[in-house]
């Protein structure tokens, strides 16, 4: 049976080793161009800088690269009006597998300003934070991060101890949050703060005096992106600060499991390169006067990689249709994360081995990609707590606590 709008692709008669199962039939002709468009961008503004960047652990013109992102559309490309372009969940998580077939931290990028700051700002916030905010942030003229995760508590955001009280008719806020993906180079800032009233989340333009965003370093994974540390020091806001439309944890928990979803997307496309470039290396590199492709061992892994990668694609295509059906549950979002992550990583550790000692020079993407995905396992939720989410789904039992 059709899927409602879908132009049906004719079949191709050859084996695609860059499809092998043929999940391009799958795509509407608007998703492929959707896909081409990002594919290209990435071509021309991210694959020929990043292993540099990577290298040295900073992007060069961020702000220029937010520019051309926006430009496109990406930002917040599933949301409607204010600028965002309006598209499909699986238009945005075609994009997303672009993306992080570049880099992880490009994606992280894009995921954190759309698909966490201006999805809170979107769902829960005022007509008046909507027009400040989400067109220069769709633009890629203004950054955005989003403050949830502490130093003290990752997986249990519910003990934070970010405060935020009344002092006559503002908000004062006083705390510390970590790993903050753009936070340095953000315009304004999600923060999520312990009220009187609950969990409330508040807009923090980031020239706000007690506000500041020191810069991680030393890091070894996801080094082409923007990691901070944000401190808020009695950072006095105004009543209209405050996002009204979102109270306790189910406001940034749902931001979550929108950038989950970008996940569970993006995690393949680091797969993919990873997968490229071992199947290419393969059929290059000569051992014993023949290509490593010839031998039983190397086909093995390969195959095993593409196996793994389509099925990956087959499930992140099938949740995507049901997020566009208004059908997706938060526990499957959780299923697809733990699958597609995890086996991303075992794609890019098996494409390493047969790179060899080439396969830890960044020469190549794959140890690039190897180590990224070591953040990706853990962030957005950890293996483990995916791995409870969709035990308690199957069995009714929690055994979070």
């Amino acid at each position: 049976m059709q899927t409602p709008g879908m132009t049906p692709q004719p079949g191709n008669s050859r084996f695609d080793p860059a499809d092998p199962a043929g999940i391009d039939e799958l795509l509407t002709t608007e998703e492929r161009a959707i896909r081409a468009a990002v594919r290209q961008l990435c071509r021309t503004a991210v694959d020929p800088f990043v292993a540099d960047w990577f290298e040295r652990g900073r992007i060069d013109d961020i702000r220029a690269l937010s520019r051309e992102l926006g430009a496109l559309g990406l930002f917040g490309m599933h949301l409607q009006g204010y600028g965002c372009a309006g598209m499909s969940a699986v238009d945005y998580g075609l994009a997303c597998l672009e993306l992080e077939a570049s880099d992880s931290g490009i994606r992280s990028l894009v995921s954190v300003q759309g698909s966490l700051a201006m999805y809170a700002v979107h769902a829960f916030g005022s007509e008046q934070q909507r027009e400040q905010w989400l067109p220069a942030m769709a633009a890629g003229e203004a950054i955005g991060c989003f403050g949830l995760t502490e130093p003290d508590h990752g997986s249990d955001p519910g003990s934070m101890r970010t405060s935020a009280r009344r002092d006559g008719g503002d908000w004062v806020l006083d705390g510390t949050k970590m790993w903050i993906t753009n936070g340095s180079v953000a315009d304004v800032a999600v923060v999520w703060a312990q009220t009187d009233e609950g969990i409330r989340g508040f807009v923090v333009p980031t020239d706000t005096p007690g506000f500041s965003a020191p810069e991680i370093s030393h890091k070894l994974s996801l080094r082409a992106s923007v990691t901070s540390e944000l401190v808020l020091d009695s950072v006095r806001l105004p009543a209209s600060a405050m996002l009204p439309g979102a109270r306790g944890l189910a406001g940034p928990l749902s931001c979550l499991n929108e950038a989950r979803y970008g996940i569970v997307w993006g995690a393949l496309g680091a797969a993919r390169s990873s997968l490229d470039a071992a199947r290419r290396y393969s059929t290059e590199r000569t051992q014993f006067g023949r290509p490593l492709a010839s031998f039983q061992l190397t086909q093995a892994k390969l195959a095993d990689m593409a196996l793994e990668l389509v099925k990956g694609q087959l499930l992140a295509l099938h949740l995507g249709r049901r997020k566009d059906a208004g059908t997706l549950l938060p526990q499957q979002v959780s299923l697809g994360k733990l699958n597609n992550v995890r086996e991303a990583l075992e794609v890019a550790r098996a494409a390493r081995t047969i790179l060899g000692a080439n396969g830890i020079s960044l020469e190549y993407p794959v140890i690039r990609h190897m180590a990224n995905l070591e953040s990706v396992l853990t962030y957005e939720g950890t293996v483990e707590m995916h791995t409870l989410v969709v035990g308690q789904a199957l069995t009714g039992v929690s055994a979070f606590r």
